[in-house]
């Protein structure tokens, strides 16, 4: 494999508050890379530090062979970043914001590169709209445009489907699949771990720090627990008395449970002992694949 992005124990504080606390790890050429957690985890803070746009406080990242603090600025010209918050010109259009990103890459033969993006993301019969008319996921692929407007290596996404509507994120899903066709590389933040699932590898962050980074299917085959998901009712009423009388992991997903089990046939019994007792009534039970959201709560709570 080639190595495109390399992480060395990159640190970041804001003021008592470290965001990023000495991580490190590699991207390499062509893969679809996820950086998965909540909101505060430091996400966000890793992305604009490997994109140049904050300082470590220590450590370092080299991306395409280039030292981040040293060649800042050919850095810059090979890769694409899509913020949180990217910034459209409303009162220009789909075809004059690309016009606009292009000219501040330097790209002087734009209109082929143009016509290519517009026809990908699928925004060619709207490129005389102006971006204040267009919906969310129609603004989200008219930024991803601009951002690939120089043909960059790397692209940097931010949490990129954050607030756009399920259908506009499924076909952003798609245009980022055939991304990966071209060979760009795709370093991504996200907090929702079914988008994690169609990542190559990703990374599990949580207060600053990686607790799991692996493929998708082998971060949830390292969990040794048994995921028994419980059909009961009342569920409020049980999950609160899982969560106060026993040590077990329980998730509560709209009807039903899902409670980590280290020893199968005898939990499984005293747990439904448990329940009964309190007038819990269980329709079924089952054992299921675990979930990246299992994995994920129990490695908070074994940090804990």
């Amino acid at each position: 494999m080639n190595t495109i992005i390399k992480i060395e124990n990159l640190r970041k504080s804001y003021g008592n508050i470290s965001a990023v606390k000495g991580v490190s790890y590699s991207v390499e050429k062509g893969e679809m890379f996820g950086l998965v957690g909540p909101d505060g985890a430091g996400k966000s803070t890793t992305i604009r530090m490997l994109t140049g746009l904050l300082n470590p406080d220590s450590g370092n990242a080299e991306i395409l062979g280039f030292n981040l603090k040293t060649h800042k600025n050919k850095i810059k010209d090979e890769i694409g970043y899509l913020s949180q918050r990217f910034s459209l010109y409303g009162d220009l259009t789909i075809d004059e914001n690309i016009e606009f990103f292009a000219d501040i890459h330097g790209v002087k033969n734009f209109k082929e590169r143009r016509n290519e993006l517009l026809d990908f993301t699928r925004l060619t019969p709207f490129r005389d709209r102006l971006a204040d008319k267009l919906s969310g996921g129609m603004k989200q692929k008219l930024a991803l445009a601009c951002t690939l407007i120089h043909k960059p290596k790397i692209i940097f996404l931010d949490e990129p489907t954050t607030g756009v509507d399920p259908v506009s994120r499924r076909d952003f899903w798609k245009i980022l699949s055939n991304l990966l066709k071209e060979e760009i590389t795709i370093f991504m933040t996200t907090p929702y771990l079914d988008e994690a699932e169609r990542c190559n590898r990703i990374a599990l962050m949580n207060n600053g720090e990686i607790i799991s980074l692996d493929s998708p299917k082998n971060v949830k085959a390292s969990l040794k627990e048994k995921i028994v998901e419980i059909v009961c009712s009342p569920i409020r009423k049980a999950y609160d008395i899982i969560k106060i009388n026993t040590e077990f992991e329980v998730q509560m997903f709209g009807d039903r449970l899902n409670v980590a089990l280290q020893n199968y046939d005898e939990q499984l019994n005293n747990l439904r002992q448990l329940l009964r007792e309190a007038g819990v009534e269980i329709y079924d039970h089952r054992i299921i694949p675990p979930s990246l959201e299992n994995v994920f709560i129990h490695l908070i709570n074994k940090a804990l």
